[in-house]
């Protein structure tokens, strides 16, 4: 979402310009290749880009070409085979060995459901969407491509332009997005009067909303621990009971809540993308929040600065006074929490806090790349061939 919510802020601002502008998106990946599929460039007629769709060796081919896409006025989809050694631009020395392809599609600053604004209702929610795009691996000028539809909750909240094929056609396949949240491609058959078949290609985009951090505490130590979180784009929310120590001007990034611990979460969201770590150095006031927060059982991720004897400690005073919880909720207490990485000042033990969290989101255990034996993205590149055809007169 960090880098959409970027894409948007340089859309509005070319737009106070009067510049045109085209997005480009990573549709397809067959292979190995630094960004993949939903990831997004914007560019601006005057050469601006914003986002990215590679490591920095695509990006000038694709503004040439996105160029060509705003003077036509048409989408386009380049191909780039980082695997041919033939290719001294593309392939020599980049080590991607994939083949990616981009979706370059000019925006109508005057459709108020354009691409960008479909992504800009995706982002103003915490509720999980999905996003329609079609290509076209035959016709690379096929003017039934580009971003169509956003889906929330099973219910669509706008559509841009026509849609290439009826929504029921793929109505399923958004429905398995959602439930599975993971994106997912479908190549569609396309019949038509002179009986030519043709095929169009739907990337269904999962975009999950940003991770909520919720901070207790606001000692000095949590300040490394707020700037990398904001680097990562990730909404922060700080709660304390000492309104001296939780102001405006010392946390300016913050949701602030000052308020005592049986308050300060019910003015909090908490849901499957929220973490929250309890860092106040307040014994009572952090078994507070825990006893809170393992009862509600909702986030996926409790994380508590201290040493296991604490965390020991916590429960069994919390069991004694009558405290009731699942079982399973404690498979989301870390306590001591982060990675061990050997952290000792405050800015290592923020590197191994956010690591660790950004691990249990993506479903890792935050182990060494070289030994581990699966992919290194978690992506899904494989394009299903779908029974649905549609016939077009």
């Amino acid at each position: 979402m960090k880098e959409i919510r970027q894409i948007l802020r340089a859309y509005d601002i070319a737009c106070q310009k009067g510049q045109r502008v085209a997005l480009a998106t990573v549709v397809h990946v067959d292979g190995s290749s630094y960004r993949g599929p939903g990831a997004r460039m914007l560019v601006s007629e005057d050469g601006t880009l914003t986002g990215a769709i590679s490591g920095g060796c695509l990006e000038g081919d694709a503004l040439r070409k996105a160029l060509m896409a705003i003077a036509e006025q048409r989408p386009l989809l380049a191909t780039y085979d980082t695997s041919d050694d033939e290719d001294a631009i593309f392939g020599m020395g980049l080590g991607c060995n994939g083949i990616i392809r981009i979706l370059i599609e000019p925006i109508n600053t005057n459709d108020d459901a354009n691409p960008i604004e479909l992504l800009r209702k995706a982002a103003d929610t915490r509720e999980p969407s999905v996003i329609v795009t079609f290509f076209s691996l035959d016709d690379k000028w096929n003017p039934l491509q580009g971003t169509y539809l956003l889906m929330k909750n099973n219910k669509m909240v706008v559509k841009s332009g026509a849609l290439p094929l009826s929504i029921d056609i793929f109505l399923h396949d958004i429905n398995k997005t959602l439930e599975h949240k993971h994106t997912y491609l479908v190549k569609y058959n396309i019949s038509t009067t002179s009986s030519n078949h043709k095929e169009l290609t739907a990337i269904f985009e999962y975009l999950a909303p940003d991770i909520s951090l919720v901070i207790a505490g606001a000692g000095n130590d949590v300040f490394p621990l707020i700037d990398m979180a904001e680097v990562l784009g990730w909404q922060i929310t700080l709660i304390d009971g000492r309104p001296a120590y939780a102001t405006a001007s010392r946390f300016p990034s913050c949701h602030l809540i000052v308020a005592d611990a049986d308050k300060a979460l019910h003015e909090v969201l908490l849901d499957d993308r929220t973490a929250v770590v309890l860092i106040t150095h307040n014994y009572q006031y952090d078994k507070s929040l825990l006893n809170s927060l393992l009862s509600e059982n909702r986030v996926p991720y409790i994380g508590m600065l201290g040493p296991k004897k604490k965390k020991h400690s916590m429960l069994t005073e919390l069991r004694e006074a009558g405290a009731h919880w699942q079982e399973e909720a404690l498979i989301h207490l870390y306590s001591p929490m982060g990675l061990n990485i050997g952290a000792e000042t405050p800015e290592e033990i923020a590197l191994s806090v956010i690591a660790e969290i950004k691990a249990i989101f993506a479903r890792r255990d935050g182990g060494s790349l070289r030994d581990y034996p699966g992919k290194i993205h978690n992506r899904n590149d494989e394009i299903v061939i779908s029974d649905n055809k549609q016939f077009i007169g």
